[in-house]
């Protein structure tokens, strides 16, 4: 054995070993590939439905950003609306409070000025007559808003649709105020409002029967900017009435 042994060529005995050792790794190979191959096949089951799972919420968060956004637009318009509607209210506010008297305005218009008569009072007649009375002051705006003015004060009291303008002794009463002579009337209105005091029919009536007849002082000019203070006496309420809902109208 040993004798033939030696008979073999070495190159024999090198390819020989050389095929073991390949046979032995090919074979130790295999047999760490399988444990591998089935772990694949096994765990690809699971990864596929984690996969598919994970999509699918990621799909819902997708579709609860839109529908979030979709939420945020309608409030954002919603709240664009209500802009607009306290926009209006508070327009329509701020005309009631004009016209209440409860906002100070400043605009063109005119001055007036009444004051008492400097002529002597002639025997017999009646002293009171040679001074402004509240119906002189009543005379005279009421010209003035026949004219076309917008606000009206008297020595810097706003005159209202509930100012009472009453006589006392020397002065007069305007709200709740006690004012003495000269009263100065500030008035608010159109470009041509001095014009329209000028020109009234019924101005002109006073001037003859205050001015002419008696010496009231009657001073009248226009003015770029006259103030007219706001109202500053107590505001009561007294009625409330619920406005009527408006009727939607329909397309044509």
């Amino acid at each position: 054995m040993a004798a033939r042994l030696r008979a073999i060529p070495s190159w024999q005995a090198t390819l020989g070993a050389a095929l073991l050792v390949l046979g032995f790794l090919i074979a130790t190979q295999l047999r760490t590939e399988a444990p591998r191959v089935r772990y694949s096949s096994q765990e690809r089951s699971p990864l596929v439905a984690t996969a598919l799972e994970l999509q699918a919420q990621q799909q819902d968060l997708k579709d609860r950003i839109l529908e979030l956004r979709g939420q945020i637009e309608a409030a954002e318009e919603a709240a664009a609306g209500n802009d607009v509607l306290v926009e209006d209210l508070n327009k329509e506010l701020r005309r009631a409070r004009i016209a209440a008297g409860l906002i100070e305005l400043v605009g063109p218009g005119v001055v007036l000025s009444l004051d008492d008569s400097s002529q002597r009072v002639p025997s017999g007649a009646v002293a009171g007559d040679y001074l402004v009375s509240a119906e002189d002051l009543r005379d005279v705006t009421g010209e003035l808003w026949l004219a076309g003015a917008q606000a009206v004060s008297i020595n810097g009291e706003r005159i209202g649709v509930t100012t009472a303008l009453t006589d006392l002794g020397s002065s007069v009463l305007v709200n709740s105020a006690y004012l003495q002579p000269p009263y100065v009337i500030s008035a608010i209105g159109p470009s041509d409002l001095h014009e329209r005091i000028v020109s009234s029919a019924g101005f002109a009536r006073f001037l003859a029967a205050r001015a002419e007849a008696y010496g009231i002082v009657v001073g009248l000019g226009r003015s770029a900017e006259v103030v007219v203070p706001a109202y500053a006496g107590n505001v009561n309420l007294s009625e409330v009435r619920a406005l009527p809902a408006p009727t939607p109208s329909r397309a044509p």
